[in-house]
């Protein structure tokens, strides 16, 4: 690992431009979508679902952090759960990740599509998912440099939007609106609060934990940074402005209309301004979600395939997806992101009802599994102490309590159990490979 550490070219970006790409990785459909789905689960208590779920992650990107400053690699945690663990880790959290990500893409390509259908209902939803595939892939196929500078401007785009959102919505508490004075909705007593009682807020917790889904890239993109033991400072940075935010705005859409009126199929932030003949202003939200849905697809294939070259090098995937010198782009591992995203398509148009559920489900287990790799590895590597180990711990307990909490609830369901057959496969594959093991390398 030392060998490589040294060898690594020195990076360019400063460490709040990688806040910035984080904020711009994050905030998406996860949020401004799936947070809907939380606040039907859990009401009110939705905001201690994303109070802790920001914690939580700040717990794991603390390690990722420590992890990259010591030894920055390209493949990040990939290499981490490498270099702790053997050659199995980091094939099966490699390929757990692409997998996680591939489900992300599906998702949010159902999700800005079901956005855009607010504007043309009578178009079918995978015709809106194909055009979407096409210019997310044509967004990577421009180079690193295209991705870093459209993350940075759609963060700050998305960031805006939820200002917006939050001075609207004071302006509407405070009468100022032609809809009125709202009757506004103050919980009173603990029951009003946990209107689902603990268990709403346990089966809530997965999507408040998936609406801060995008620390993974930040540790792909820590090996450009300037100094790489600045990754920690970056991290907490976007973290803290994430979780003021995400729970200021969503508070304040709770405020505006009763629990009820919230639906899985409609953003929180739509649903709670309808009443106030603000049409202009909910097709501008539209627009923008679609943006943020948009930018975090475009994250998820820069991250596939970006890792898809890393591991090509490493010799956990075939040798054809090993980037080539003087290139921009590896054209197979672009062609192997693009079936997947053919797949989701697929099942955007043979599963509609409900899909998006199901696939944010898997999608965010799949990305937490990645990060308990990432915590394991830390433990291994850093050799943690004193407050290092609460954190870790801490962490594990949260991960363990969002995936538990996808068993108690029947929608949730099927992604868990779409989540445990990726990972039975990838478990039986790894297997094969590490018996074949014996420095064979793999034919594309």
């Amino acid at each position: 690992m030392s060998q490589k550490t040294q060898n690594q070219p020195k990076g360019n970006l400063a460490w709040w431009q990688l806040s910035l790409i984080g904020i711009g990785c994050t905030i998406g459909t996860g949020f401004f979508l799936g947070s809907s789905i939380a606040i039907t689960k859990s009401g009110v208590s939705v905001l201690l679902s994303f109070l802790i779920a920001g914690l939580g992650t700040f717990f794991v990107f603390e390690q990722l952090a420590k992890l990259s400053a010591k030894h920055p690699e390209k493949g990040s945690f990939c290499a981490y759960a490498r270099n702790a663990f053997g050659k199995w880790a980091g094939f099966s959290n490699g390929w757990l990740y692409w997998s996680s990500e591939m489900l992300i893409t599906g998702s949010q390509l159902t999700a800005i599509s079901l956005f855009t259908k607010h504007w043309f209902p009578n178009v079918p939803l995978w015709v809106f998912a194909s055009i979407y595939a096409v210019l997310g892939l044509l967004v990577i196929f421009t180079g690193l440099s295209t991705f870093e500078k459209t993350e940075n401007i759609l963060a700050i785009v998305k960031t805006a939007a939820i200002f917006m959102f939050i001075v609207i919505a004071i302006l509407a508490l405070c009468g100022v609106l032609s809809g009125g004075r709202p009757d506004v909705q103050i919980p009173n007593e603990t029951k009003e609060f946990f209107p689902f009682g603990a268990m709403g807020l346990w089966t809530g917790l997965i999507y408040a934990f998936y609406a801060f889904g995008g620390i993974e890239v930040m540790g792909l993109m820590a090996v450009h940074l300037k100094k790489p033991e600045e990754a920690s400072k970056s991290g907490k940075l976007m973290l803290a402005s994430l979780a003021i935010i995400y729970v200021i705005s969503i508070g304040l859409a709770l405020l505006l209309v009763p629990l009820q009126h919230f639906s899985e199929q409609d953003s929180p932030f739509i649903t709670s301004l309808k009443g106030y003949n603000l049409d202009v202003i909910l097709d501008i939200f539209n627009g923008i979600f679609i943006i943020a849905g948009f930018s975090t697809l475009v994250a998820s294939l820069f991250a596939v395939t970006t890792l898809l070259c890393t591991m090509a090098d490493d010799g956990d995937a075939p040798k054809c997806f090993t980037l080539k010198e003087n290139k921009k782009i590896c054209w197979p591992a672009l062609g192997l992101t693009f079936a997947g995203l053919i797949l989701s398509i697929v099942l955007s148009l043979v599963l509609p009802k409900n899909i998006y559920e199901h696939m944010t489900t898997a999608a965010g287990l799949m990305l937490l599994y990645t990060w308990m790799f990432i915590l394991f590895s830390s433990k291994k590597l850093t050799k943690p102490s004193g407050m290092g180990k609460m954190q870790i711990f801490c962490a594990m307990f949260l991960i363990a309590a969002a995936v538990s909490g996808t068993l108690f609830e029947k929608s949730s369901r099927p992604g868990f159990f779409v989540s445990l057959g990726f990972l039975a496969i990838i478990a039986i594959v790894t297997w094969i490979v590490q018996k074949k093991a014996g420095g064979t390398k793999q034919p594309c």
